[in-house]
């Protein structure tokens, strides 16, 4: 018996919609990236991906336990000199929460080539409205 991979034609992905209401970032990015991945679904590879897309709504209602919204910074650099430039999460949640949410998620893929390839199907709306209606996506609940 060898072990079955799955050929790019097998690989069937679903569109998520997850509501972000009230739920803490960590917990929703941690659950967010085994989706994307694939790692609910029996048929996950390692090195393939085979995961479904997401779509995350209300990110501007995450919620972040403790002291997070003032103690927690992002630090961005353009390359140059001097080009380093910090934001809190409770200035980035203000401003961009699009952002907070992507990055969070980010950090918790691998660092490679199928990283990149998996972020991409993460799709982080701050409303709760979206303009991906057309892939009739399923009301996904995270199950903590």
């Amino acid at each position: 018996m060898g072990t079955h991979y799955p050929n790019p034609a097998d690989i069937r992905r679903d569109w998520l919609l997850i509501d972000l209401t009230g739920l803490t970032l960590g917990r929703a990015a941690s659950q967010i990236a085994n989706i994307l991945r694939g790692k609910h679904k029996a048929t996950f590879t390692p090195h393939l991906d085979v995961g479904d897309f997401v779509i995350c709504v209300n990110a501007d209602k995450v919620k972040l336990t403790g002291d997070k919204l003032d103690k927690k910074f992002y630090y961005f650099n353009s390359g140059f000199p001097g080009g380093m430039k910090s934001a809190s999460a409770r200035t980035l949640l203000g401003k961009k929460p699009e952002e907070l949410i992507t990055i969070a998620v980010r950090r918790m893929l691998p660092r490679s080539p199928l990283g990149r390839a998996t972020v991409s199907k993460l799709k982080v709306f701050a409303g709760p409205e979206h303009n991906h209606q057309a892939q009739q996506p399923k009301p996904y609940k995270l199950p903590f």
